[in-house]
């Protein structure tokens, strides 16, 4: 019989970065993040969002940092949030005027984590090195690190044509896309190399490399973690909406994570209007849950339906008890230490669901079409009651609390 690898590589080496209090990279955890999509100016509604994407889990959120209104709202917005308790470290994302913006408001520099700057839009000819210069020279007086983003929808272009020009007179030249992947690498190799030079301390600098094709993104961030030890943000950048923003996003952050590679994620998603931004963060929590490299949340195992299963109250029992855990985590991450590790089953029939229940830490196995209207319950893979009657799926929930108040709450 072939044996096949199905471990996780080995974390790649990377120079720890604190960002306002959370280290990111080294042997460190990897790091969720997410950002807001409200006007900074708005304070209320930029801390109310800060607040909710904390709650959800984001370790790290990203504001913009557009306009002095913008900049002037930032210190306002980190007082709230300290009334609050919420701690999150706050990230500035700049482009164009950054190094304006950060001049003419130092509560702003000195409220912000983390500066995130573009290379490709930190300034133009002669303009570049001095206003790159004078960013990375606040980050040096205000001990703050910087993320370097390279994004290839705003690409060096004096970078990529030489680049371009160089290839084409090569006696082997690359396609295409395989000198925008060099563009891209080299833009962040580069300046993170200059801010070394300004000063800028290794520890203090975060790259990142943002496409919007899964393999692109795999053949970027492959060569990037080569060719560097810096601490690396990963993400698909114009993701897209719904599925098929979680599962490119999905797809390409697992590869990369699989092989070591990656400190920090965020995944990219366009929310449907009025829809919830929170559900970024909740897709990089069980991205990271489900490949085994962080837990967060209980999981709520459930199996698919088929013929056998055309009750609803399996669907009904599984979603409740997964919106449950969910709007209980922020108080149960106190109070009970170790949560994130529970395991919960709730099956819809004889056929996979006492032994799907038996390797959760408490399940359920409801019955299907034709079944006995009885549902056995296990705790830690022994039989404990079997349930009857309309109530059985408000009894397991009371029982699913009991387990969790017995096992975690001492």
């Amino acid at each position: 019989m072939t044996a096949f690898d199905t471990s996780l590589k080995s974390r790649r080496n990377s120079v720890a970065v604190d960002v306002g209090g959370v280290l990111v990279g080294g042997d460190n955890p990897i790091v969720v993040q997410s950002m807001t999509n409200t006007d900074t100016a708005d304070v209320e509604a930029t801390v109310a969002q800060v607040a909710s994407l904390a709650r959800a889990g984001s370790e790290l959120v990203r504001v913009t940092v557009d306009r002095d209104e913008a900049a002037a709202a930032v210190p306002k917005i980190r007082e709230k949030l300290d009334a609050m308790g919420i701690d999150v470290p706050l990230i500035g994302d700049f482009h164009y005027i950054g190094h304006k913006l950060l001049a003419a408001h130092p509560a702003c520099a000195e409220a912000l984590a983390k500066y995130r700057i573009n290379p490709g839009n930190v300034g133009f000819k002669s303009k570049k090195d001095v206003q790159f210069t004078q960013i990375v020279e606040t980050a040096i007086r205000n001990d703050r690190p910087v993320r370097i983003g390279v994004n290839w929808g705003s690409l060096d272009q004096e970078l990529l044509t030489s680049l371009m020009d160089a290839n084409a007179n090569s006696a082997t030249p690359l396609d295409a896309r395989a000198v925008m992947h060099e563009a891209i690498i080299q833009s962040a190799l580069l300046s993170a190399a200059r801010a070394e030079e300004i000063g800028l301390d290794r520890s203090k600098i975060i790259l990142s490399a943002k496409v919007s094709q899964v393999q692109d993104l795999v053949a970027v961030y492959t060569e990037l973690a080569r060719r560097s030890d810096h601490a690396l943000h990963l993400g698909l950048t114009e993701a897209g909406m719904g599925s098929k923003g979680i599962v490119a996003s999905s797809a390409a952050l697992g590869i990369v994570l699989q092989q070591g590679i990656g400190d920090t994620i965020r995944i990219s998603l366009t929310p449907e209007p009025g829809g919830d931004r929170s559900r970024e963060v909740v897709v990089a929590q069980e991205l990271l849950q489900v490949m085994g490299l962080r837990s967060f949340v209980p999981i709520v195992a459930a199996c698919p339906g088929c013929g056998r299963t055309t009750s609803t109250v399996f669907q009904e029992l599984a979603r409740d008890i997964q919106d449950q855990i969910r709007e209980a985590m922020p108080d149960w991450r106190n109070r009970y230490p170790g949560i994130e590790e529970l395991q919960v089953a709730v099956m819809g029939c004889i056929v996979n669901g006492p032994g799907e229940s038996k390797h959760a830490d408490i399940g359920i196995s409801l019955p299907g079409t034709g079944e006995e209207p009885a549902a056995p319950v296990f705790v830690d893979g022994q039989k404990v009651t079997t349930l009857r009657g309309p109530n059985l799926a408000t009894d397991f929930k009371a029982m699913v609390e009991d387990y969790i108040e017995k096992r975690f709450g001492g």
